[in-house]
């Protein structure tokens, strides 16, 4: 059996969502962050759950996080860094990379993510695009109105076989990328998708938690 880790980064300070730190945030019993790990901890073939996170809420993760798969660390002063950090202590060769800000993800999705990285080697959850899309200029006039026949929205987990993805960040170490197959996209490297679901919101303002709470 193919044995995975995961990387929960935790080191935002959720400067958009307000005073307070989202992944501290109640959603009905739990809090945001724990409501996300839940959804890992219970695969057996996921053996460590690693979360660099913010030094600010550290002590309260140790406190909420205390199964023995969970290991948290120093995050970085972006996304980037915090993943990087996280990548030099993982132990097994396929690894997951998912918000800790997305506890809707469903565990249906995770197993699909499980399955298509080791066959794919390098896959990401995505939803296919909707709304209409417009491209629109500084000045908020409407310049064109872009085909969203091949467009997807990308969400979390992405999964990689670790190899794969410890060299991109060792290659780009000082780009700032938002996200983790945009860095192999950046290389040349093929990403597959693997089809998700429209809750599996991330969350980023208030009423995005109000709509968790609904939903849970």
């Amino acid at each position: 059996m193919n044995k995975f880790s995961v990387i929960i980064p935790a080191g935002g300070t959720s400067s958009r969502y307000g005073n307070t730190n989202k992944l501290l945030e109640k959603i009905k019993d739990r809090t945001v962050i724990e409501e996300t790990v839940s959804k890992f901890v219970d695969f057996d073939e996921i053996t460590e759950i690693i979360i660099p996170a913010n030094a600010s809420i550290t002590d309260e993760l140790k406190a909420l996080l205390t199964d023995s798969k969970i290991k948290i660390i120093e995050g970085g002063s972006t996304r980037q860094k915090s993943v990087c950090n996280a990548l030099q202590v993982v132990k097994n060769d396929y690894l997951l990379i998912h918000d800790g800000a997305r506890p809707l993800i469903r565990k249906d999705t995770i197993e699909y993510v499980l399955k298509a990285v080791v066959d794919k080697q390098a896959v990401s959850v995505m939803t296919k695009t909707t709304d209409t899309i417009k491209e629109v200029d500084s000045e908020g006039r409407i310049i064109r109105t872009i085909d969203r026949s091949k467009l997807y929205n990308t969400q979390t987990p992405q999964a990689f076989k670790t190899s794969i993805i410890k060299d991109a960040h060792e290659k780009l170490k000082d780009g700032n990328f938002t996200d983790d197959s945009s860095m192999l996209e950046y290389l040349g490297i093929p990403v597959y998708i693997v089809n998700g679901s429209y809750t599996n919101i991330k969350i980023t303002i208030k009423s995005d938690l109000d709509f968790a709470k609904l939903y849970i």
